[in-house]
């Protein structure tokens, strides 16, 4: 750490509460990077502001002032003759990479206008994306299927550590088939199969959700061991398997609509079954944790919440299930495994 850093906790609270007000120029600096595509201009050697807005058709003086703020949140380096260079942290938001996917979207419209109505929000306790759309999340995303890869590709962008940890954490083996209820892509699934070699996997999601998914499945390998069935978890789930694992669908939805999905889960699943939710556990009380600021992002875009594990025990005991053990892994998630009573 260089001599005149100082510490955020070590500032005064003004000048913390300064620090978490600017913090929404980085968001809005990232999406712009990878609006304009930079990393990939940057991806072939050092380029000096003027040959960038050239590339990019923008406004050199500005795009420099931009350039040299993004060096300093260590994306780019800028040399003596102001030519700025790629660094590890802006190469990861090249085009076609999970990471460039996160920053348009979170990065993007969908947050930035759900935001604007998060008074709306706290006051209603309805969503700032419909207030701000007109629809729920994946009504529109239904609807828009540009978006929608890109909103799965970001899920894989920010969730992208947690399917090896997920099936590293728990031993899958002993199932025969794992059902995937609103798997995407596959790529929880993916990795979990990867790892286990005796089960044989459901992929189960709406139609424009897992259209991309035969090409990442055949990717991985498996597609003699994944069957893809598309539907609406508000509908059915598929029955006959021995396990069904719902990695981050329960905390998109509300209490009711949790009820409905859980209600499906139960009627389809067998006595020895089990039930595995992935999601961030929040720990009690003001112990920080990531989830907490994720479930600002629930209440204001698709109306769920993230939960204690107290919270899941209620929960899964309304639709007919006991909570049996939470399995930490070793990313942020956790495995909340309940059996149906």
């Amino acid at each position: 750490m260089p001599e005149n850093a100082v510490k955020a906790d070590a500032l005064p609270p003004e000048a913390q509460i300064v620090e978490m007000v600017m913090a929404q120029f980085v968001s809005r600096l990232i999406h712009l990077t990878a609006t304009l595509k930079l990393p990939d201009y940057l991806s072939d050697g050092p380029k000096t502001a003027d040959e960038l807005a050239r590339l990019t058709a923008t406004h050199a003086p500005a795009l420099y002032r931009i350039m040299r703020t993004l060096a300093s949140l260590g994306l780019f380096t800028e040399d003596a003759a102001h030519r700025f260079a790629l660094q590890p942290l802006g190469a990861a938001l090249k085009s076609g990479t999970p990471s460039h996917a996160t920053a348009l979207i979170m990065g993007g419209e969908i947050v930035a206008r759900s935001l604007d109505h998060l008074l709306y929000s706290v006051q209603t306790g309805k969503t700032g994306f419909q207030n701000s759309f007109g629809v729920p999340l994946f009504d529109w995303l239904g609807e828009h299927p540009m978006e929608a890869s890109l909103f799965n590709q970001t899920m894989v962008g920010i969730h992208g550590m947690e399917p090896p940890a997920v099936a590293a954490a728990y031993d899958f083996s002993a199932f025969k088939t794992i059902a995937d209820v609103g798997g995407s892509t596959g790529n929880m699934l993916a990795a979990i199969l990867s790892r286990h070699m005796a089960p044989r996997g459901v992929l189960f999601d709406l139609p424009h959700v897992v259209r991309d998914a035969p090409a990442f499945i055949a990717q991985r390998g498996l597609t003699g061991r994944i069957q893809i069935e598309p539907g609406s978890f508000f509908e059915r789930v598929p029955a006959g398997a021995d396990a069904y694992i719902l990695s981050h669908v329960i905390h998109d939805w509300n209490e009711d609509q949790c009820l409905t999905i859980l209600g499906h889960c139960r009627r389809a699943i067998g006595s020895a079954g089990r039930l595995l939710l992935v999601e961030m556990v929040l720990p009690p009380g003001d112990t920080p944790h990531p989830g907490k600021m994720l479930d600002m992002a629930m209440l204001t875009i698709p109306g769920g919440e993230e939960r204690t594990e107290t919270e899941y025990a209620a929960l899964l005991d309304k639709a007919g299930f006991r909570l049996t053990r939470v399995v930490p892994t070793a990313s942020l998630v956790s495995i909340v495994e309940a059996a149906p009573r």
